[in-house]
This record gives structure tokens, C-alpha cells and sequence, in this order.
């Protein structure tokens, strides 16, 4: 058993072990998993971007096929729309299964 001596050595030690374990438990994992975050946002992003261009293409495609006129080209753009709402309804539903 510990003597009166040694107590405030030992309860020093205690502290300095347990903000040694709490900085490897807690601390380093959150940091890896901010580092994960943001990366997981960037991916998200781009991917954003990159959809949004790619309707938008997809949509001026759809127009110009479409003949010349007013009522031809609000034709294209409801053509887009529901092309742009099933393709996004086939990927929640293969990211469902």
C-alpha cells in the first residue's frame, strides 16, 4: 500500500494518465473524423455541381431537339423535368436496395 509520501505522486500520476487516455480516446478520433467530414463534404460539392451541370445540359439538349416555337420549347423544358425527376427517382431507388 501506497505511504502519505507518495500519495500526491501517485494522484499526479492518476491525472497525467487519465488526460492521456481521454486525448487518445476522444480528441485524436474526433479530429480524423473532421479531417473525413470535410473531405466528405468537398465530395459532395462537386458532385452537386457536376449534377447540376449535367441537368442543365441534358435540359438545353431536350430544347434545342425540340422544333421552333414558344409552345415547343415549354414543351422541352416539362420533357427535362420529368426526365430529370425519373432519372433522380432510379437513383433513391437503387440507393434504397
Amino acid at each position: 500500500m501506497a505511504g502519505p509520501t507518495e500519495l500526491p505522486q501517485l494522484i499526479s500520476e492518476f491525472f497525467d494518465l487519465a488526460k492521456d487516455y481521454l486525448k487518445e480516446q476522444t480528441i485524436v478520433p474526433a479530429k480524423k473524423l473532421g479531417r473525413l467530414f470535410g473531405y466528405s463534404l468537398a465530395a459532395v460539392l462537386a458532385f452537386m455541381l457536376a449534377s447540376l451541370f449535367l441537368s442543365v445540359v441534358g435540359m438545353r439538349l431536350i430544347v434545342e431537339a425540340m422544333p421552333d416555337g414558344h409552345i415547343w420549347s415549354g414543351l422541352g423544358y416539362i420533357t427535362s423535368a420529368v426526365a430529370l425527376l425519373a432519372v433522380t427517382g432510379l437513383i433513391m431507388w437503387r440507393a434504397s436496395k
